[in-house]
């Protein structure tokens, strides 16, 4: 069995506010999924964390969102297909300028906040973002496990995009593998050895219990830890060698 892969968010600071520990928690991660400046980042920011993940040999996605700084691309925008396919290529774009400078590249692309959830349940912005990947030469879309992804899997073979399937060590999940949404009690596990439990269930295709107290089963290539979420980054470096030994 392929060792599931472990991705966090980062380059999620802007100016003089820091979010997050990159510095920490790079060095148990296979992938970086770095903020282009939508909802988080800057031009520093972003050239720093590159360089900081070409430095660890760590795998480099663009984490592309609606033009939300403030509410830190959390909120839902009314854009049409059109604009969605445009505000995904420019934010890839940014970064693999910085990518080129730094002698690595950006090999996926993972939709941050509202334009992942959207992605998510409308058709019309999953096709946007995926023909936005398409004209980039064909990257990656990662994008949510759930109980049956026969909805992607279709549409992303229409277009010709791979797919990377995530799950979540510290999202709460209901029964079918929808994620609950962030403004439902519950939604972000802050118990580190619940966080744990979660992601090493994922790892070996084991059900856990969803919110609503129902099993879940999800497969997916890679698992992601929030780089927002202090108890997260508290078990990485655990989850890490315990995906390692499996």
């Amino acid at each position: 069995m392929k060792r599931l892969l472990l991705n966090c968010d980062m380059g999620e600071s802007f100016g003089a506010w820091t979010m997050g520990d990159d510095e920490a928690a790079i060095v148990h991660v296979d992938q970086a999924n770095l903020a282009c400046g939508f909802h988080a980042s800057d031009p520093v920011t972003m050239a720093r964390t590159v360089a900081l993940a070409a430095r660890h040999g760590v795998s480099i996605g663009a984490h592309p969102a609606y033009p939300d700084l403030v509410g830190f691309g959390r909120r839902h925008m009314a854009c049409a297909a059109h604009e969605i396919q445009a505000i995904v290529m420019y934010q890839v774009g940014a970064l693999q300028a910085f990518c080129r400078a730094h002698g690595t590249q950006v090999d996926y692309v993972k939709p941050h906040g509202a334009l992942y959830n959207d992605m998510a349940r409308d058709d019309a912005v999953f096709g946007a973002v995926l023909r936005a990947c398409a004209s980039l030469g064909g990257l990656p879309l990662m994008t949510g496990a759930c109980a049956d992804n026969a909805r992607e899997r279709s549409l992303a073979q229409a277009a010709g995009v791979p797919l990377l399937f995530e799950a979540f060590a510290d999202r709460a999940y209901r029964n079918g593998g929808e994620m609950v949404p962030r403004s439902v009690a519950g939604a972000v596990h802050h118990d580190p050895e619940r966080i744990f439990a979660q992601g090493l269930a994922i790892a070996r295709g084991e059900a856990f219990d969803g919110l609503d107290g129902e099993p879940v089963r999800l497969e997916a290539h890679t698992l992601c830890v929030h780089g927002d979420n202090a108890e997260s980054l508290a078990v990485v470096a655990r989850l890490r060698r315990a995906l390692e030994a499996l």
